[in-house]
């Protein structure tokens, strides 16, 4: 998922570009933030800013305000989306932006972490019976399966935890990847990775340990101004996570221990059988003078090399010939 977020900066070219860029990029979904600022803030309550909203230069409720995806500009992305192969997610922060995006057939429900604790918001999306991507930034374990519940309350088991440090941009020591194995098995749910630290070491590391899901917050430009730029990838980095997240799903594997096509000749080549190094006569017994473990495996295994020994040599053998079950009583 590219998380464009605020990042078209107002203007819905803009938008739509990233939208583009993403496609581009790999990504499989290109994903906005449905809010009205009125919907979400209490005007009185942000007088003092707080933790990353610290580095903003402009007051909180103008800095939400800026970032709102206008309502009617909602299917004209989907549309534009849909048109250029990409999936259109946005991140519901109301009522009727989830009645909105269920309209536009989004694939699945992006919560916000902050919303974890909005139980009645929860089960009004999981009624809408999509996939509900479910961030953890700054949960308790507690509050993690109070929101299951919540969700599975009105029939609907489509989850994906996502781990994430609600931070922006979040520390890469604080990371935490572990806590989604930790999420997975608790739960029986499937994870993923919402990460908001700066280049791809988290996502990529995600993928490693099972991540169905990695979000990342894209932008054409790091420098420019507003809050998502600064810790977003830009195409060629994203593009670059793609790839590498690409070949990690190919190198996974089913788990099935066995050996693979390609081993298949390299295995003769480097075990070993059991060879003659010296001429041996009929009636012989092999002995450890006679007899050694050598590549390739085109003979008798080496692991049978002790059972071999003391036994006679039923007909004259050369040096350096593979010894084969008819050879010995």
């Amino acid at each position: 998922i590219a998380e464009i977020g605020s990042n078209f900066d107002g203007n819905l070219k803009k938008a739509k570009k990233l939208i583009r860029l993403a496609k581009e990029s790999g990504a499989d979904c290109a994903k906005f933030q449905s809010f009205l600022t009125h919907k979400l803030l209490s005007k009185t309550g942000f007088e003092k800013k707080q933790a990353f909203q610290s580095k903003w230069d402009k007051p909180i409720w103008e800095v939400y305000r800026n970032a709102e995806l206008p309502r009617k500009w909602h299917p004209i992305l989907a549309k534009y989306a849909k048109k250029i192969g990409i999936d259109f997610m946005s991140t519901p922060y109301d009522f009727e932006a989830v009645d909105l995006l269920s309209k536009l057939d989004v694939p699945a429900f992006k919560i916000g972490s902050g919303d974890i604790t909005y139980l009645e918001f929860l089960k009004y999306i999981a009624k809408k019976r999509k996939f509900v991507f479910l961030p953890t930034g700054a949960s308790t374990i507690n509050e993690i399966d109070d929101a299951i519940k919540a969700i599975k309350s009105v029939g609907n088991n489509k989850i994906i935890l996502l781990q994430s440090i609600t931070q922006y941009p979040s520390p890469i020591e604080e990371s935490n990847i572990k806590a989604m194995i930790t999420l997975k098995k608790k739960f029986c749910l499937d994870i993923g990775y919402s990460d908001h630290s700066l280049g791809i070491s988290v996502p990529i590391a995600s993928v490693s340990l099972g991540a169905k899901v990695i979000e990342k917050h894209f932008t054409d430009n790091r420098k420019n101004k507003g809050p998502d730029h600064p810790h977003s990838l830009e195409p060629k980095e994203f593009a670059n996570m793609v790839s590498i997240i690409r070949e990690i799903e190919k190198a996974m594997g089913d788990g099935i221990k066995r050996i693979e096509k390609c081993e298949k000749d390299t295995r003769i080549i480097q075990r070993r059988s059991v060879f003659t190094v010296k001429e041996i006569k009929k009636g012989e017994k092999f002995t450890k003078e006679n007899i050694q473990c050598l590549r390739p495996a085109i003979g008798i295994s080496a692991s049978k090399f002790t059972q071999i020994l003391g036994k006679r040599s039923k007909r004259k053998l050369n040096a350096f010939s593979k010894i084969k079950e008819s050879d010995f009583n």
